[in-house]
């Protein structure tokens, strides 16, 4: 069996701390649940499983016939990755939280698999993809997604005490995406206004006939 030194271990824990707190710390800039303490966490912890795999064995292998297999402790550190990154999936109103943070985290995990393993260029490559995938990339997610769509302000008149929740639940199964809600209440009115944006195949006009069409909405408009 193949021995490392201190100065290999250290080598191979301390890179992939590095690289996958560089991670972490873009997650933390932009205030994620998982970030820098995080994802460096499960990076050492996962190059740690994967040097005890592979190294920290031989002694107990006095027989030549015996086989080792390095890669069985390893290979649970992808499916036991799963755990933390359903813990960072969270579900706000309409919209889903936490898949890029859950990710990251699987991510980092596989960085320092690869960091253990002396793979210098595939941890030194991902980490590099990974960071520009969260950086300029995310600017370019936005244009995509809103390119097409339809952005503007839905007002709708409520009855008085009747609740918003009946527009939420039309607009939902039409994949309209909620950005904000701003209340104007008054004695004599209940104006309730929603920052959305349309997926391409519904138009304004034909949501806003569902909502005009709802028993406790008085009334609504569309200010795109």
């Amino acid at each position: 069996m193949p021995e490392l030194g201190w100065l290999d271990v250290l080598l191979r824990l301390g890179v992939a701390a590095a690289l996958t707190g560089a991670i972490g710390a873009e997650r933390e800039l932009r205030e994620r649940a998982a970030g820098l303490r995080t994802h460096m966490l499960v990076g050492v912890g996962s190059a740690l499983f994967t040097l005890v795999s592979a190294y920290a064995w031989g002694d107990f292998f006095t027989n030549p016939q015996q086989r080792l297999d390095p890669t069985r402790i390893a290979a649970q550190v992808v499916s036991g990755i799963g755990f933390l990154g359903a813990g960072a999936i969270l579900r706000q109103g309409l919209s889903v939280r936490g898949l890029t943070t859950a990710a990251g985290l699987w991510v980092a995990a596989a960085i320092g698999m690869a960091c253990a393993a002396g793979f210098w260029p595939a941890a030194l490559i991902t980490t590099a993809i990974v960071m520009v995938g969260l950086g300029p990339f995310r600017s370019l997610e936005k244009w995509i997604n809103r390119r097409g769509t339809d952005v503007g302000v839905l007002e709708v008149h409520l009855s008085p005490e009747r609740s918003i929740g009946s527009v939420v639940d039309l607009l939902e199964p039409r994949r309209v995406a909620i950005n904000g809600i701003e209340f104007d209440v008054t004695e004599d009115r209940r104006w309730v206004r929603l920052e959305v944006e349309l997926p391409t195949e519904l138009q304004a006009s034909q949501l806003l006939a569902e909502v005009t069409a709802l028993e406790e909405v008085e009334g609504a408009r569309w200010s795109g």
